[in-house]
């Protein structure tokens, strides 16, 4: 099967699965994921899908010990999130937070007339009864909120991506080191167990040795450009604008800056700080990467003219340097909001004796190990010749029968799977009850979102970028 099919092949179904699952919960937003190790056993034949075994070893989450939570930005992610995290047990919903009044108003009808809900992030930090937040605001706003949080107490799951610039990382990964406080980044694949199982073989050395990988997400749809719905009441009276605007340019009211804001880099971080965030986490928690050495980023805004100064199509290289973990390899990612196919997503590693291709609710493992006879092309070579080589050759490479096992399988959700957010909350809660380390620290986050800021530095540049994994800092441009 070619690249072309197999992209094609992890596209309409598993985006119509996809749709109608998330639809099933009553969640909205981008796709999720997760990481129990229990993995199922690869038994059956050639083509036949294999479910991934959900082993119940979620006791911390039982209601002997509550957890009550604040959303600050009620908004549709915040709200799907916050919808999740009341599906884990013993979790309870306190108060709301958002700078339009019309969330506040939603807010209290989801969870109760009697939510206290505020315009004032610092009125939630300061309650007593709250023992985490929800940061769900824009990408401008995660530094300072999540920071806040902890310092007043609070545990904290920020949306991704973590920041919208890399200081503000080193700011939170120090803060969360000094209050000991869990903080978790809301890229949830990281808790996939489709993830968990690419890492497994992976490691066991299904595919060979890593050599080249390629992430793509694409839309089709004004939804998923960005092109969010706006409130017929919004206006300087029901959203507290100057407030919002925090550390951006100051600028007169604009209902497009505050609604759609992905659109815009003063509080957001385009296509690379929305999805390529998701693509490098899936890679760096399959591979064990610390993240690339140098980015170049590419791309345009070649339909949705709407004023963004984001482009809409953007593709990316970035080099992996080898280390302890991986071999030297190439990444490439793709996004582009205008995708007549369809859409597409895709997360593929491929290696020297075979690939992963990991859709939103699948993966795929295809093996094609190198023979250990290299073939011969001695049709030119004069009589004598021939008879020479093939003598030796034979000599070489001798004829041995060998079993030829399956090319293709393919690993499924179990069907009682809540999805890859859930598994993530489950992640978060019982971190915060056990005061043990997370699934994706401050450190992890900035390895995911440092690299997709060279990339949006390389498209406006239009040269390479280099980062240091290790220590987390852009060096410049190559």
């Amino acid at each position: 099967m070619n690249d072309k099919k197999r992209v094609a092949s992890s596209t309409d179904q598993e985006n119509k699965s996809r749709r109608s699952f998330l639809k099933t919960l009553g969640l909205a937003g981008t796709a999720a994921a997760a990481a129990p190790a229990a993995l199922a056993e690869t038994t059956a034949r050639t083509g036949t899908p294999q479910y991934l075994n959900l082993v119940r070893s979620h006791s911390s989450t039982a209601a002997n010990d509550k957890v009550r939570i604040a959303l600050i930005g009620t908004g549709g992610m915040g709200i799907g999130d916050t919808q999740t995290a009341l599906m884990v047990d013993g979790v309870e919903m306190v108060a709301a937070c958002d700078l339009y009044d019309g969330r506040l108003r939603r807010a209290k009808e989801l969870w109760g007339d009697s939510l206290p809900v505020t315009k004032d992030y610092r009125e939630i930090l300061e309650r007593k009864d709250i023992d985490a937040v929800i940061n769900a605001t824009t990408d401008h706003w995660h530094e300072k909120i999540s920071s806040d949080a902890m310092r007043k107490g609070k545990h904290v799951y920020c949306e991704k991506p973590m920041v919208q610039k890399v200081e503000d990382g080193h700011a939170l990964i120090k803060v969360s080191k000094e209050t000991g406080k869990v903080f978790q980044v809301g890229s949830q694949f990281a808790s996939s167990l489709l993830i968990a199982k690419a890492r497994e073989l992976l490691k066991a050395g299904d595919i060979g040795e890593l050599v080249f990988a390629e992430a793509i997400y694409d839309r089709h749809s004004a939804m998923g450009a960005w092109q969010y719905s706006i409130p017929p009441d919004a206006s300087p009276q029901t959203v507290d604008w100057d407030t919002y605007l925090g550390s951006a340019p100051k600028r007169p009211w604009d209902p497009l800056r505050f609604f759609r804001w992905r659109n815009y880099q003063d509080y957001g971080t385009g296509i690379a700080g929305d999805l390529y965030v998701h693509l490098l986490t899936s890679l760096h928690c399959i591979t064990g990467s610390k993240g690339p050495n140098k980015v170049y980023s590419s791309g345009g805004t070649r339909y949705w003219k709407d004023g963004r100064d984001v482009p809409d199509i953007q593709l990316s290289i970035y080099d992996y340097g080898k280390t302890a973990e991986h071999p030297e390899f190439n990444l490439t990612t793709r996004s582009n909001f205008v995708d007549g196919g369809g859409g597409n997503y895709l997360v593929r590693l491929v290696g020297t004796e075979g690939d992963l291709s990991l859709g939103f609710d699948s993966l795929t493992v295809h093996r094609n190990k190198f023979p250990k006879a290299p073939g011969m092309s001695i049709d030119n070579f004069p009589k004598d010749q021939k008879e020479l080589y093939i003598q030796e050759y034979n000599k070489l490479y001798p004829s041995r029968p060998e079993l030829e096992g399956p090319k293709e399988f393919k690993y499924s959700f179990p069907k009682d799977y809540k999805g890859d957010r859930y598994e993530h909350f489950v992640n978060f809660f019982s971190s915060v009850r056990s005061k043990t380390p997370n699934i994706e620290d401050a450190t992890f986050g900035l390895r995911a979102c440092g690299p997709t800021q060279c990339g949006n530095m390389s498209f406006a540049q239009k040269k390479a970028i280099s980062w240091d994994p290790i220590n987390m800092k852009i060096l410049g441009a190559v």
